[in-house]
């Protein structure tokens, strides 16, 4: 049976941070662990996981985590647009009802998680994005009908965005009371800004 899946980029250099992101402390864990566990508990079947820079001492954290599974990206320093369509050919095979985007330095609740897929499950939009204050956050929830055209996707034409532009009528941007779905934890300083007010 279709079911929701969720693909998390975590190819990237993390040069801004200057640290591996993924394996930043987060919560008596490490960020890729907290997000792994928060999005299979929220709902999703399965998370794939998709690797570049120091693919191998993030690896093992994904092969121990049942519903989780990886997909090297050669070519993660062409820009994140590569990525994404590295986690789209590796849903090719799968049976996927909706796929949730998200990055691995974007940590977000359970709780919020599961609002958001319950959210987006419930009605016939084709794609759901949070806002705080009327920005738009993370994660984002497509329509597996929309897989092809991310698979098309190119960073020249600003990848993700150009899909969801297209598809503006089928696109809820649903308010929720959580700061969080803003959270981009790409410096030193956002990080410990999010750290502090997660406490």
């Amino acid at each position: 049976m279709p079911a929701v899946w969720a693909i998390l980029l975590a190819a990237g250099e993390s040069s801004r941070m200057g640290r591996q992101k993924a394996l930043l402390p987060w919560r008596n864990t490490t960020l890729l662990e907290y997000q792994l566990r928060s999005l299979l508990d929220a709902g999703v079947q399965q998370v794939v996981v998709v690797l570049g820079h120091d693919a191998d001492r993030i690896k093992p954290i994904v092969e121990a985590t049942d519903g989780a599974s990886w997909a090297l990206n050669p070519d993660y320093l062409q820009g994140k647009t590569t990525s994404l369509k590295t986690g789209v050919a590796a849903l090719a095979i799968q049976q996927v009802s909706d796929v949730l985007l998200l990055n691995v330095d974007q940590p977000r609740n359970e709780d919020t998680v599961r609002t958001l897929l319950e959210r987006h499950l419930a009605s016939s939009y084709r794609i759901t994005i949070p806002t705080h204050g009327g920005k738009g956050g993370h994660p984002i929830l497509i329509a597996a009908e929309l897989l092809p055209e991310l698979a098309e996707i190119e960073e020249e034409s600003q990848g993700l965005k150009a899909v969801v532009r297209r598809h503006a009528e089928a696109t809820e941007r649903f308010e929720l009371d959580d700061p969080s779905v803003l959270w981009d934890l790409n410096t030193p300083e956002q990080y410990q800004k999010a750290l502090d007010s997660s406490l």
